[in-house]
Order: structure tokens, then sequence, then C-alpha cells
């Protein structure tokens, strides 16, 4: 039902663990396979994932580990809901914190600048979605690995500040792939023909739930 659409998962590891995992197959394919006892049918499935959850079974967390009621081990098994092979597939991994300044001036003290609406970063997504047609015939999110290599080159300084992040997080190679196509695509949005290190510092700033778990396993 969310073909060409988005389906959004809010408390997210209230969810069963293997229900999750189900949706790795179609994050991948853009495909869901639903067998029976006697056929097996398939249905397109290409969607947007966006999940929300609060990162402590406490409920009170803004940042900083110390400002929870649970303990680190709590927080690190109610996370571990979570399988690693699913996390890999999120590109964006935001924290959204506390903003109590919101509750004191009101809804009239958060609007937006000009450069801010949403007709304007319409219109730069919908020139970075172009500029992505004419190099590649594709949008970076569908790049293999092949092609993913000759247009999401790195400088060698650029490329092992990319792995050094990624071995310190302990990610996978499809993590690394898929903050590359990040990278490329925070270049597009800013017209970029090459990818700088300000894009790649960028895109690994996306991964706010991995950087929580090495820091919990840390302590």
């Amino acid at each position: 039902m969310a073909h060409r659409g988005i389906l959004f998962l809010d408390e997210l590891t209230e969810m069963p663990r293997h229900v999750l995992d189900s949706l790795r197959e179609p994050l991948e394919s853009g495909r869901v396979f639903i067998s029976r006892a006697k056929q097996q049918t398939e249905y397109p499935a290409r969607f947007q994932l966006i999940c929300a959850l609060n990162p402590s079974p406490c409920g009170q967390f803004d940042g900083d580990i110390a400002s929870a009621r649970a303990t680190p081990d709590q927080i690190l098994k109610y996370l571990g809901r979570l399988s690693g092979p699913f996390l890999d597939r999120i590109d964006l991994q935001v924290e959204v914190p506390r903003q109590p300044e919101v509750l004191r001036h009101g809804p009239s003290g958060t609007t937006a600048t000009p450069s801010e609406t949403t007709a304007a970063l319409a219109e730069q997504v919908a020139v970075a979605r172009r500029r992505q047609y004419q190099r590649q015939g594709c949008l970076n999110s569908e790049l293999d690995v092949n092609k993913l290599q000759q247009v999401c080159t790195l400088s060698s300084g650029n490329h092992d500040f990319l792995v050094t992040a990624i071995e310190k997080l302990q990610l996978s190679h499809r993590a690394y792939h898929r903050t590359l196509r990040l990278a490329r695509t925070i270049a597009d949005l800013s017209e970029q023909k090459d990818i700088q290190r300000a894009h790649v510092a960028e895109a690994m700033s996306y991964r706010a739930l991995d950087t929580l778990l090495t820091r919990l396993k840390e302590l």
C-alpha cells in the first residue's frame, strides 16, 4: 500500500523484530514476495521508509546518556531490538533534540526564513534530481555498486576519512556504499561536481543511532 509513497513506523523499537527484518528485502529490491503453501505473489514495493523512536526505554533522553533514567545496559538492550542489517538500510539517522524554547515562544516564534520555504527546497531537490539523471541516467539511490564507484569518486584523503569513520562506528560495507551515495547527493544539492570532505562529513553525521550504539558499547 505504501508503493511510491511513505511508510511511517512510529515507536520503532516496539515493532516485532521479525517484522522489521522482513522489510530488508523490499528496501533493497523495491519488491515484496508473499509466499503461502501453494503459491507465491509478488508486489511492487518501492517506498520511502520513515521511522521514529525514543532512544531510551525510559522516555527521557536529551542527547546525553546521563540525562536518561535508564542505565547504558538497559538502553543498549532496548535498541538491540533493531538488527544491524536493518539499520544498515536507513540512510539518515537524525537526532531530534528537545526544543523548550518552542513552548516558551509559541508557534509564532518558529517562522521559517524565505530560503527555507517548501517551494524553495522542492526546487533545490528537483535541480539535483535532474543533475543525477543527466549524469548517470538514474537517481543516486538506484546506482549499483559498480556504477557507484564511477560516479562517486573520492580523493585518497577523503576516502581514508570515510573508511576511518566507518571503522570507528563498526559499520558494514553496505553502510559504506549507502553513505557514499548520500555524500554524492549532498554534493548535488550543493551544485558541486566533486564530492568534498564537507559532504562526506555531513553524510557521516547522519548516523546518529549508530553513533549512540558505539558510545553505549564503550561505557
